[in-house]
């Protein structure tokens, strides 16, 4: 997994070293399962697809351990998938009425008997139960145990310079069971065993931004710098504050009251809520009132070195400041997984769920849809339609690697934005003028050129793509109903005669170059720990502005939750006032910043570093007028927030 936060440094996505393996399917059942002989079920994607003949290279042996979870399906998926959709669709009799956490679970959740199935069959094959939760049992053994319990074997795979362990052939569950088992993660131990009861690091190293800068857009124009598409460039922001995003986002009146945002993201940052107060002291914020920030951590962490710990800091302190800036009144729980691999952050979710901590969940982590396979998928899905049913809206980042071929060799889209069950947020690059005036975006895509050796030209000038908002079509999901009529079918059907989902839903601003000012606690060349701010971006900003702008748009219905939002998002597409549409070439010419870096992300002693960075240019997508795959429906416009009103 990694974190969808595009660093200042050098404007591309900041990631973890561990894939995610995540995904979505379509509107119905969470799981799929067939008959593999009359005494078994078997449990598709249990098997990962690099797990071929040709890469077999022979049997794990019978010794080693395995440490597994078995998803339980409950005792009517197919009816948790309806009830999800019914609750979330305007046009539903049943739109709006959610259920409690604890009327959730007793009308979805598995039986006390089930539980019961489930784990006696695991014992019986020999494997030892670690943990029983509402969602799982987890469980560990011997590979020999685990052969016999899902009907398997487990073989050493090649996958490309690395050996991992996976199943030979789809694993299975007794057919007794009854559907019982939604699925089961773990039998593959890609890509690395976790360490147990890590110790979190201190903070990164720090990072600080060179000016000159703009305060706003186009405030400083880089004169003595060459021209960029025939005249001069502004330098780029030093960082928007909550009053421009407020009034670019049309937040008029409100500030997300009584609403409760949750964010999940791995690990905590141990200086968030002095850097949070200080942050909103130094930049206009209102004050945090007691009670309003709160953490709800793991006892213990894992796979710090693997998952890079540290750098988790910074997407939380960009997640907390950025919701509180656009909904100041909002309250804000942080979720803190474990790791950053799939079970922990599942984990976190469930969180969320099991005790309704908020009705808005901003994620902004993923990875590619390459990595995800159905098990994960299945386990996703099922919460988030748990969270439909009780109001709650899941808003994860779309990436930050365009239609990620630079990235991954292959045109895709990123998990678990690409579950038809979350809102996918894109992103754009933002020019709010002088007054906090709205002027324009594009679909976020940078391009580099750096200045030439005598300082005339920018060499190769634009330059070569470095990072963009995520978006594309899914080649798993299947077309959700609310994207119809709204998505063209060009689009839709890029992959499939049949239609699959498009990514994003919506956008906010991204850009690093016209991104957000943080202030968090660093690590000095000293050792000293300081309190520094920056500029930073990604759709890890968007996500939160998004998820803070439905927190004033909650407030603006008087309170109701909105729950799963793309209904209602898509129902007020094209509607006058509602979104930005936002098209790459809003001004007709070319548009560029100018950025001056520190060579050493300090201070002038190592050099500077100057560049344009064109804006609009993201991979192979195109924000165009209407729905796009760079930033769905648009941006929200003036009257989005009011049009949540009840008349």
């Amino acid at each position: 997994m990694r974190s969808n936060r595009a660093t200042v440094r050098a404007g591309v996505s900041m990631a973890a070293t561990l894939p995610m393996i995540a995904g979505a399917l379509a509107l119905g059942m969470p799981a799929a399962h067939a008959a593999d002989s009359p005494a078994r079920d078997t449990l598709k994607g249990s098997r990962p697809a690099w797990a071929t003949a040709k890469a077999d290279k022979g049997a794990t042996s019978d010794r080693a351990q395995v440490r597994a979870r078995v998803y339980l399906a409950g005792r009517d998926a197919a009816g948790l998938a309806a009830y999800a959709k019914a609750v979330s669709d305007p046009g539903s009799p049943l739109y709006g009425k959610y259920l409690s956490a604890k009327k959730a679970q007793a009308r979805f959740g598995a039986t006390k008997a089930q539980v019961a199935a489930v784990t006696s069959w695991l014992k019986s094959a020999g494997l030892t139960v670690t943990g029983v939760t509402p969602h799982y049992v987890a469980v560990s053994g011997d590979v020999a145990a685990a052969e016999k319990a899902f009907g398997t074997q487990l073989h050493n795979f090649a996958k490309g310079s690395k050996t991992y362990r996976a199943p030979a052939r789809t694993a299975s569950v007794p057919a007794g069971l009854k559907g019982a088992v939604l699925t089961v993660t773990g039998l593959d131990n890609a890509p690395h065993k976790a360490t147990h009861d890590d110790e979190l690091p201190p903070p990164d190293a720090v990072y600080k931004n060179s000016g000159p800068f703009s305060s706003y857009y186009g405030s400083d124009t880089a004169s003595t710098l060459p021209d960029a598409y025939g005249h001069k460039i502004p330098y780029a922001i030093k960082g928007y504050t909550g009053e421009q995003l407020r009034a670019a986002y049309g937040a008029g009146a409100y500030t997300g009251k009584h609403v409760r945002i949750a964010i999940t993201d791995a690990y905590a940052s141990p200086t968030i809520a002095a850097d949070a107060g200080r942050y909103a002291s130094k930049n206009g914020d209102a004050p945090w009132k007691n009670g309003r920030l709160r953490q709800v951590l793991p006892d213990a962490y894992n796979s710090t070195e693997d998952c890079g710990a540290a750098g988790w800091y910074g997407e939380e302190t960009l997640d907390v400041e950025a919701v509180h800036a656009v909904a100041p009144n909002a309250a804000v729980t942080y979720v803190g997984a474990a790791s950053c691999n799939d079970d922990d952050l599942l984990d976190s979710l469930h969180k969320v769920v099991d005790h309704h901590l908020a009705d808005i969940v901003s994620n902004s982590w993923g990875d590619t849809e390459a990595s995800q396979t159905p098990d994960r998928a299945a386990a996703y899905d099922q919460v988030f339609q748990l969270g439909a049913v009780e109001g709650i809206g899941f808003y994860f980042s779309s990436g930050d690697d365009g239609d990620e071929i630079a990235n991954s060799g292959t045109k895709q889209v990123d998990s678990p934005a690409n579950s038809a069950w979350v809102t996918a947020v894109g992103g754009t690059s933002l020019a709010v003028g002088k007054g906090d005036s709205y002027q324009w975006e594009t679909g976020w895509g940078t391009e580099k050129a750096t200045l030439s050796a005598d300082g005339k030209s920018w060499t190769n000038f634009p330059g070569a793509f470095t990072s963009g908002a995520g978006g594309g079509t899914s080649k798993t999901v299947a077309e959700p109903y609310y994207q119809k009529g709204v998505v063209p079918d060009s689009l839709a059907e890029a992959n499939s005669a049949t239609g699959n989902r498009v990514v994003p839903d919506i956008a906010a601003v991204a850009d690093p170059n016209t991104g957000f000012l943080v202030g968090q606690t660093q690590t000095f060349p000293d050792g000293s720990q300081q309190y520094s701010e920056y500029r930073i971006g990604g759709t890890s900003l968007a996500a939160p502005v998004i998820a803070a702008v439905q927190a004033l748009a909650q407030e603006a219905r008087g309170g109701t939750a909105i729950g799963f939002a793309n209904p209602v998002i898509y129902a007020r597409y094209g509607k006058r006032g509602v979104f930005h549409d936002v098209t790459d070439n809003p001004t007709g010419s070319g548009l560029a910043v100018a950025r001056v870096d520190f060579a050493n992300g300090l201070d002038a002693s190592g050099g500077l570093l100057y560049s344009a960075r064109s804006l609009g240019k993201d991979s192979s997508l195109s924000a165009v007028k209407g729905y796009d795959d760079v930033t769905g429906v648009g941006s929200p416009g003036h009257r989005y927030v009011r049009s949540y009103r009840r008349h």
